[in-house]
């Protein structure tokens, strides 16, 4: 009788072919990054241009970094990213939360419809939107300041979505026990609903934060002071019409970076358990 192999084994040749697909998928998505970095270390002696150019740099320097700083004002450009997206994250921690309880767990007119409008949204592209986004800036009073480049992504669809998600995972019999003790809407929301989407909201946090951090366009459009601009656009002047060191700029690239890979690092553990949250612990 021949043993039965259990669901989920792999023969040798199913393990090598699993492995060789991952490290595949690796190059792809890293090899990139770590070419960036290998070129921001590269010494101005060294050939970047060769028709094989060197993976490791032969004398590494950061020289490159340095001279990022002496060409633009890079700290003063992370510095404005950095206000972008802190408003972001607070406005979608805030504001998506908020909607999502309502649209989850609140009884009223029109819910189906405001679900429906924001499933919308999703469909359609940024670039559809961006006219009138701008003139709504504008007409604010709010344009060519950081508040202007940070108000159309405080409160994202996908976010709502998200949080209305991982609120309708919460049992309904926990909002019916509150609703008997008493409780009101704002306590069922900080008390019940909150500790349960802890994760998600990490998740929210992570994509509001990356989304702010790398946009181009909307800043690109909204800002005309070069004191205001944000990194992504700051960092277009070290490609300038007369002279590109490719070592510059991927050492610019490297800096933008940084903030992504800290955040995720701090936030990795929160994130995964966000994606997959729906549990509510007793």
């Amino acid at each position: 009788m021949s043993a039965r192999r259990s669901f989920g084994s792999l023969t040798p040749l199913g393990l090598v072919a699993r492995y060789v697909t991952l490290l595949g998928v690796l190059a792809i998505t890293i090899g990139p990054l770590l070419w960036e970095l290998a070129t921001s270390l590269k010494s101005k002696a060294e050939d970047v241009y060769a028709a094989t150019p060197s993976f490791v740099p032969q004398h590494p320097t950061f020289a490159n970094y340095a001279e990022v700083a002496r060409t633009i004002p890079v700290w003063q450009f992370a510095t404005n990213s950095l206000i972008v997206a802190a408003l972001c994250v607070v406005g979608n921690l805030i504001g998506a939360t908020i909607a999502g309880f309502a649209l989850a767990r609140l009884k009223f007119r029109g819910r189906r419809l405001v679900f429906g409008l924001f499933l919308s949204t999703l469909v359609l592209p940024g670039e559809v939107t961006i006219i009138s986004q701008f003139q709504t800036v504008v007409n604010l009073g709010v344009g060519n300041t950081l508040l202007g480049v940070a108000l159309p992504s405080m409160i994202g669809a996908l976010n709502v979505l998200l949080m209305r998600n991982a609120f309708m995972a919460i049992p309904l019999e926990i909002d019916e026990a509150a609703l008997l003790d008493g409780a009101n809407v704002w306590q069922r929301l900080l008390y019940i609903g909150l500790p349960s989407v802890r994760g998600i909201m990490s998740v929210v946090a992570i994509l509001s934060f990356i989304g702010a951090w790398d946009d181009f366009l909307w800043p690109l459009l909204v800002l005309q002071s070069p004191d205001k601009l944000t990194l992504t656009v700051g960092l277009a002047y070290l490609h300038s019409t007369f002279s590109a060191d490719p070592r510059t700029i991927a050492a610019g690239a490297m800096i933008a970076l940084l903030p992504i890979v800290v955040l995720f690092v701090s936030l990795q553990r929160f994130f995964f358990r966000g994606v997959g949250e729906g549990a509510v612990k007793g």
